[in-house]
């Protein structure tokens, strides 16, 4: 599998990636739920492509998808507060992939830099999400990914609005909630 140098796109792909616990009736459900579920979702997000396939013990891509997915939001989360981020695990993940980097052609005749990954294991699938990870940790505006201000809501984004003021993750669900709320409160007391 190639993927070109890093982009807005593949942050995105990190913040969903962290979006895949998600609240429901008042609880939070996981999406992983086995291996296909994560498989599936490397595949939607252009991680994993056809003909890939992976030996491991069944579970293990899902519980690898998940410890890599809190470990990415514990050091978003650091570097968020100002904290010193303890990078060691993820590290060590990066420095186990397998992946090169090599010059390519797009599509117009251009000169794109383009990493190669295999994915034999469940670990190894996972790397490109680690790695576009490691580039967003490092390299993106912290300032602009945002945890949704809705009440109950655990989604991330990135606020990419020309005043930066973006509170919620869609302003169709978690925004009209809360204004709604706040219209009723404010009503209740006058």
């Amino acid at each position: 599998m190639a993927v070109t140098a890093f982009s807005a796109a593949d942050h995105d792909a990190v913040l969903e990636f962290l979006n895949t616990v998600i609240r429901a009736n008042e609880q939070s459900v996981d999406i992983f739920q086995d291996d296909e579920d994560v498989a599936l979702w490397l595949h939607k997000a252009g991680f994993w492509k056809d003909g890939f396939t992976f030996k491991a013990q069944p579970g293990t891509l899902k519980s690898e998808a998940r410890l890599l997915r809190e470990l990415i939001r514990e050091l978003l989360m650091q570097q968020k507060a100002g904290e010193p981020a303890d990078i060691g695990r993820l590290n060590d993940m990066l420095a186990n992939g397998s992946y090169r980097v090599e010059l390519a052609h797009d599509g117009e005749g251009n000169l794109i830099t383009c990493r190669r990954y295999t994915g034999d294991t469940a670990a190894q699938l996972l790397i490109p999400i680690a790695v576009a990870a490691a580039d967003l940790l490092a390299s993106a505006d912290l300032r602009l990914i945002r945890k949704c201000e809705g009440d109950h809501c655990s989604r991330w984004f990135c606020d990419r609005t020309k005043a930066h003021r973006r509170r919620w993750c869609d302003m169709s669900s978690c925004g009209n909630r809360e204004k709604v709320a706040r219209f009723w409160t404010r009503a209740k007391s006058d």
